[in-house]
């Protein structure tokens, strides 16, 4: 008995010293904190954070690759309290929110076949892409729904995802498990920056709209008379709706599907009408704003581009202000317009709006004499976009200057000033960009008064450059040196003076990035190019600036550099493109100060893109048009400086509204359809 205790004791103290041993061996320390983080956090493992679960999450947290407001599900208050064990301060976060981005079910869209399998929309896709004719539709068996762990999602009675948005955290998951990616995630930023792709459902005229408005939206909302809605809409990529209602040239009209029945929805006049009815009211609309950044961005020029880029940017948190060369702000806006068409009083409460939301504004303020770009970057701006129009701006001005940007030249100007008799040396080491022959001239111009190296850089080919064989010979003699088929990049420089530029080949087996010494840049086109400056330390210690060229719009033919081919090389033709390329530089600043990709979006639509679409209608019954109240003749005779046009009443643009076929990629509102044949069977 007693050697049994014995026994059962040595082995009892035994076996503790071995896991005592293989403690102290085998232990992994774990960091407190990440204990209390991941304490603090929900626990629901969704991979809304982007990481595997709240451990890997905290982790991240602890070792500050991830913010204490990474974890979607949480909410603020479990943002604030893993901020407190951190001891860090806790950043503002914009909430997201799931968005079904599609709109016709599987009974109203048009089908390849009946599914009847594994209710899966992921199983579905594999056969053939799924049920639906439309290749990005929604499949409608339910796999988001299923998938979102905080029940946020339900199907709808025309099989689509329906969002409770009190209950949606945006975690995302919906988004990871879709395999049409027809659900995405989106909040007022995202929207400012979204750009149409070939991978989701948009309608012929919003692709057609050079400012990327969501046209069935808004149209949706007049339908519904939810007015104010629909100018909030209109604002997430265009603040100037009473401008573009009055002088839009509207292609998004030319796309429209009911062209293929009678005539295109009053687009503009509704988009109008919205406008006058926020301006009537007095109440201003806005798009709400994101989180503070503290970083303060300066725009120059006070013209549609201008004014667009610095809303866009207060939108996005930044603080922008607005420096402008005259004594009001407008632009074009303000001097190429007669009364009757721009009453003034309109644009000035388009233009207060903008103030309105925080743009500040420093009138008669010229670059290059009442300012620089050194001294906006040295008075803490964070980067300065450049927004100073074409060659009708500057004719408007009378003491315009085209000394304005360190280094940077118009080459007419330089031409027109040696024609006058001037002989001032271009500078040491010349760039031209583009200019066709007159680039030739200016070359030997430029090594005449004294330049010792002139670089010619051409978008197009040696065989397309619009240069014989003998002229190219030529300017090569006399120490030209051409770039065929490269475009300019950037520019690098120090206070008021420009030092290098870099270019790059255009060509898929052209060289890389090749930094060339040049303090003299001249523009072949009739406008500055649109760049965002940005501090830059050099290797000395030396403070210096650099440029970065907004990311390419819808009609850009190439990527790489400036003046791309397609792009604006004056004053835009119409308003709207000025506002769809000022959001496009505030989303290119926004980006490029939150570390993001700057690149436009690799499926992005081009106005080159092919996009499926539709080239007939079934049966829809045709609608006439409301036909847009105008001022009587003898009113007109009485005072011609009163607006012509007058405006949608309410009933007309709830019933212009109704015309509206809510087209998808190639779905459209068959309601019509049936109405019209439900008439013809009764009858």
């Amino acid at each position: 008995m007693i050697s049994g205790l014995l026994i059962m004791g040595g082995l009892g103290i035994l076996c503790g010293a071995g896991l005592a041993l293989a403690s102290k061996i085998f232990y992994v320390y774990v960091d407190p904190k990440v204990e209390a983080v991941t304490g603090a956090l929900p626990g629901a493992n969704c991979g809304g954070c982007g990481k595997p679960g709240c451990g890997a999450n905290a982790e991240a947290i602890v070792k500050g690759k991830a913010s204490p407001s990474s974890c979607v599900a949480g909410g603020p208050d479990i943002a604030a309290e893993i901020a407190a064990i951190m001891g860090v301060k806790l950043e503002a976060r914009e909430p997201d929110i799931a968005r079904p981005g599609c709109t016709y079910g599987t009974q109203d869209a048009d089908l390849k076949y009946i599914y009847d399998g594994v209710m899966d929309c992921r199983a579905a896709a594999l056969l053939g892409g799924g049920s639906k004719v439309c290749p990005i539709g929604c499949l409608g068996l339910g796999t988001c729904v299923r998938a979102c762990p905080f029940n946020a999602l339900s199907m709808g009675p025309d099989y689509l995802p329906v969002v409770n948005v009190e209950r949606c955290t945006g975690c995302g998951t919906c988004e990871r498990v879709c395999p049409k990616g027809i659900i995405t995630l989106t909040s007022n930023t995202r929207r400012i920056q979204a750009e149409y792709t070939t991978d989701e459902c948009t309608a012929p005229c919003q692709r057609a709209c050079p400012a990327g408005i969501d046209i069935p939206a808004y149209i949706l909302a007049i339908r519904e008379k939810k007015f104010g809605e629909a100018v909030r809409i209109i604002k997430e990529t265009n603040p100037f709706p009473l401008v573009c209602g009055r002088i839009c040239v509207h292609p998004c009209e030319f796309d429209c599907r009911r062209n293929l029945v009678d005539n295109s929805v009053a687009i503009n006049p509704l988009k109008r009408f919205v406008a006058d009815y926020e301006m009537n009211s007095g109440q201003r609309i806005h798009v709400p704003r994101g989180p503070e950044t503290g970083k303060r961005i300066a725009v120059i020029g006070g013209g549609a581009e201008g004014l667009t880029a610095a809303y866009y940017l207060n939108r996005l948190g930044h603080e922008s202000t607005v420096y402008e060369g005259t004594e009001r702000l407008g632009g074009l806006l303000h001097t190429g317009l007669p009364e009757n068409r721009l009453p003034r009083q309109t644009l000035e409460w388009e233009i207060n709006g903008i103030l309105d939301a925080g743009v500040k504004a420093n009138l008669n303020q010229k670059l290059g004499k009442d300012f620089t770009i050194e001294s906006l970057l040295k008075e803490g701006n964070s980067a300065v976009f450049v927004a100073t129009g074409g060659w009708d701006t500057r004719m408007s001005e009378k003491d315009g200057d085209s000394k304005m940007l360190p280094g940077v030249q118009l080459l007419v100007d330089f031409l027109l000033k040696h024609r006058e008799g001037a002989k001032q040396a271009a500078g040491r080491n010349v760039m031209i960009l583009g200019g066709g022959k007159a680039a030739l001239d200016a070359a030997r111009l430029s090594l005449q008064t004294g330049s010792q190296k002139v670089y010619l850089v051409l978008r197009k080919s040696k065989e397309r450059s619009g240069y014989s064989d003998e002229e190219i010979m030529s300017a090569e003699k006399e120490s030209v040196v051409f770039f065929f088929e490269s475009a300019m990049t950037k520019m690098l420089g120090r206070g008021g003076d420009l030092t290098q530029v870099s270019i790059r080949s255009s060509r898929a087996d052209g060289q890389g990035e090749v930094i060339l010494d040049v303090d003299t840049l001249m523009i072949g086109t009739g406008r500055f190019p649109e760049l965002i400056y940005i501090p830059r330390m050099e290797e000395q210690g030396k403070e210096g600036w650099e440029t970065v060229a907004p990311y390419p719009g819808p009609f850009a033919m190439e990527d790489i550099g400036i003046f791309r081919p397609g792009e604006a090389g004056s004053d835009y033709k119409a308003v709207v493109e000025a506002i769809g390329a000022g959001r496009r530089a505030a989303n290119s600043v926004h980006r490029f100060l939150t570390g993001l990709d700057m690149n436009a979006p690799s499926t992005m639509i081009r106005k080159a893109t092919r996009v499926l679409t539709l080239d007939k209608l079934e049966p829809v019954s045709t609608i006439p048009r409301q036909e847009m109240p105008e001022l009587s003749p003898e009113d007109r005779i009485g005072d011609p400086s009163a607006e012509i046009a007058l405006g949608f009443s309410e009933e007309q643009a709830v019933k212009e509204a109704c015309r509206c076929l809510q087209c998808g990629l190639i779905c459209y509102s068959r309601l019509q359809r049936i109405e019209h044949s439900a008439k013809a069977h009764s009858a």
